[in-house]
């Protein structure tokens, strides 16, 4: 297994550095960027078995969204990019020698080819390349706040941060305002894998934050707290990879907490393509109201609200302004919508976005009961008077 988050490593010929921890020598870098394990031929990989791309695509493919990739820079030399889906020009990075940003916009926007059974989950996505920090340099937060500026400048609707920094910075805070102010969702990980390290601007209030599992649905990341607000797989996963040299080729098993960011990433473009009205709020809030809870049904402060389910995200119907779990009401004090209750393990079955929607419409059912309830009891139980409009 190659494992990127918590320590450097060279395996395979490519060098990893871990996302919170000890660069690894220049010199070293220069001489193991990373290369392919292969094209990847076997059966399709867990992680897109669970999102299930291909399901949700008649609906959308994410096309009009541009996702910018803030980390290592995108070798968009791979051949399952399509041609011109790699948006170039000022900020842009054209290559990857430490490999983390080509692995994360694969997941993102990797087209189907018939050489490989991976794919990624928005193909009709454009994907803008940011490099903000090197293989053999950590993530700064003050360049890192300059790399959001720049997608945010190039038009960028979502945000993936590929590699969180360690640390917090008035800039980085400023930039995740300005993401807000200008409707721009920012998607970052809880990438921690030590005790008491947290990831920036992933613990930043109006970042969604995501947090990691493995196929079991474990919790892969250390890092916890209320501010992560769903999950998604960052385990054994595949994807493409840096240094193919135009051909299809990819990098597996990967391990790296960042990359269950990547996978939401992807599903956000899928659900503004085919809701483009909705804000980065109501995305935030559609995403977690169908994501499938945990035994407690309640917030977990590793994995959030739940792991993610990409089919009931962008096809379930609920009302632009319902609140997302644990949040305050909108409409006003007499209304509230429960949480959505779903199966406690994430399932790669048809049935599951059924499950959820279900649940979506149940919860907000239950919240009209409430607010009726609240109101009669005020008026005495007395009958309400009603005007046709």
């Amino acid at each position: 297994m190659v494992g990127f988050a918590g320590k450097s490593a060279v395996a395979g010929g490519v060098a990893f550095v871990a996302l919170l921890g000890t660069p690894v020598p220049s010199a070293a870098v220069a001489e193991q960027c990373a290369n392919p394990t292969g094209t990847y031929t076997a059966a399709v990989p867990w992680g897109q078995r669970l999102i299930d791309p291909a399901r949700i695509w008649p609906l959308s493919r994410g096309t009009g969204q541009l996702v910018a990739v803030i980390g290592t820079g995108v070798d968009r030399s791979n051949g399952q990019f399509a041609s011109g889906q790699l948006v170039g020009g000022q900020g842009t990075e054209s290559d990857d020698c430490d490999g983390r940003g080509t692995i994360a916009a694969g997941i993102v926007g990797a087209q189907p080819d018939p050489s490989t059974t991976f794919v990624g989950i928005a193909p009709g996505a454009k994907i803008l390349p940011i490099r903000y920090t090197q293989a053999n340099g950590g993530g700064d937060p003050g360049q890192l706040a300059s790399a959001i500026e720049t997608a945010l400048n190039r038009g960028a609707g979502i945000i993936l941060i590929a590699v969180p920094a360690a640390s917090d910075s008035p800039a980085l805070g400023g930039a995740v305002s300005h993401a807000k102010e200008k409707g721009a969702l920012i998607v970052s990980p809880a990438a921690g894998t030590q005790q008491g390290q947290t990831s920036y601007p992933t613990a930043t209030p109006g970042v969604l934050a995501v947090g990691s599992t493995n196929q079991t649905g474990e919790a892969v990341q250390t890092e916890s707290g209320s501010y992560v607000g769903i999950s998604a797989p960052g385990a054994e996963l595949v994807s493409t990879s840096a240094g193919a040299g135009g051909t299809v080729a990819h990098r597996w098993p990967v391990s790296d907490p960042s990359l269950a960011a990547a996978h939401v990433a992807g599903v956000a473009a899928l659900v503004r393509a085919y809701h483009p009205d909705l804000s980065p709020e109501q995305v935030v809030a559609r995403l977690t109201l169908t994501a499938h809870r945990g035994p407690s049904g309640g917030h977990d402060p590793r994995r959030g609200w739940g792991a993610l389910d990409a089919y009931a995200a962008v096809s379930a119907a609920i009302p632009a302004d319902t609140p997302g779990p644990g949040g305050p009401p909108s409409v006003g004090p007499d209304t509230y919508v429960v949480p959505a209750a779903a199966p406690a393990r994430a399932g790669t079955d048809k049935v599951s976005g059924v499950l959820a929607i279900v649940g979506v419409a149940t919860a907000i059912a239950a919240g009209v009961v409430v607010a009726a309830v609240r109101r009669g009891k005020r008026r005495g139980w007395r009958p309400s008077r009603f005007r046709a409009s």
